[in-house]
């Protein structure tokens, strides 16, 4: 954790450095998220799917999860970044956000999973009550553990939560120091692959598939870099086109990158609630994400009730709604 605090230090004071002393250079350029690895990695889509950015010059900074790409906007660190609908709730619970959302990146909800280990009792979700539950704070998987209890009429008082990063959460799991584990994204195929880990239940129905693209304030301000991210958006909807057409390939790419046999995520991607499409703003995605807020808000995880509508902003729907 310590090693995980100073890196993302050192990101943050990086970042400073970078807007006081470099303004110009910063502005040619965007500094852009990825959030994990696998099948949400659009560094390697892009790469992959060979996707020219002509004029768009990007600099990729690597992230476990969603609420630390909003530490680095607040800490001036990064101009893009991918967010599912949960960090942005916290972040307006105890600051100013300095960002905004930009588009919806809508996906797959079947690879948000309670996993449980091998030779676990368990067989429901009704089964967690009493025991030792993993998850990531402010993401995804805290959301769908509270609902998810709440559909078998439990709360957050019926478990023992355990809040750790992706990281610390893989190695707890693996030395059986977790009854289950609420988690996203590789982790899941590696876990299945490598220790024998059983899914419990996926986010299916608890989950919107809405995960958000946002940008900084700054960023957006700036003309320069506003057109950027526009022609980011446009590369990343062709990425995603291209990734749709290409299941296959795409999946022993991705199988490479995580390192776990092909037929893993060959069936992950054959359980897909859905592949990713780039998606405007509108009122359904506002309600989305205020709805998941209200959620937080009622079981006290936040400290008030918010208003999401402020994050939203749709200069780029016009972008978002050519066709490839």
């Amino acid at each position: 954790m310590i090693e995980a605090v100073n890196r993302r230090t050192m990101l943050v004071l990086g970042g400073l450095l970078l807007a006081g002393c470099a303004p110009a250079a910063a502005a040619r350029k965007l500094r852009v998220s990825v959030v994990g690895k696998g099948d949400g990695d659009t560094q390697l889509l892009l790469r992959t799917a060979g996707i020219a950015t002509p004029g768009l010059q990007l600099e990729f900074v690597n992230f476990e999860s969603g609420h630390l790409v909003i530490e680095a906007f607040n800490g001036g660190a990064l101009d893009y970044g991918g967010v599912s609908e949960i960090p942005p709730i916290f972040a307006l619970g105890t600051s100013t956000p300095s960002f905004r959302q930009v588009a919806v990146a809508h996906g797959d909800v079947n690879n948000q999973v309670i996993l449980v280990p091998r030779g676990s009792t368990i067989s429901d979700l009704a089964g967690l009550k009493g025991k030792r539950v993993g998850y990531v704070r402010a993401t995804t998987s805290h959301y769908f553990l509270i609902r998810m209890l709440q559909s078998v009429g439990l709360t957050w008082a019926d478990i023992t939560p355990v809040a750790l990063n992706v990281a610390d959460g893989q190695a707890a799991f693996a030395s059986g120091q977790l009854d289950a584990w609420a988690i996203y994204g590789f982790p899941i195929q590696r876990a299945v692959a490598t220790e024998g880990a059983r899914i419990l239940r996926t986010a299916l129905g608890f989950l919107s598939g809405n995960y958000l693209a946002a940008a900084h304030v700054d960023a957006l301000a700036d003309p320069v870099r506003a057109d950027l991210i526009g022609r980011y958006l446009r590369a990343t909807r062709q990425a995603y086109a291209w990734a749709a057409a290409h299941q296959d390939q795409w999946a022993a790419v991705v199988a490479g990158q995580i390192g776990v046999p092909l037929a893993y995520v060959q069936d992950q991607f054959r359980r897909k609630s859905a592949t990713y499409s780039l998606r405007p703003v509108d009122a359904a995605a506002v309600a989305s994400q205020q709805a998941v807020a209200d959620v937080f808000a009622r079981a006290k995880l936040i400290p008030k009730a918010v208003d999401v509508r402020p994050l939203w902003d749709d200069r780029y729907n016009a972008i978002i709604e050519e066709k490839v």
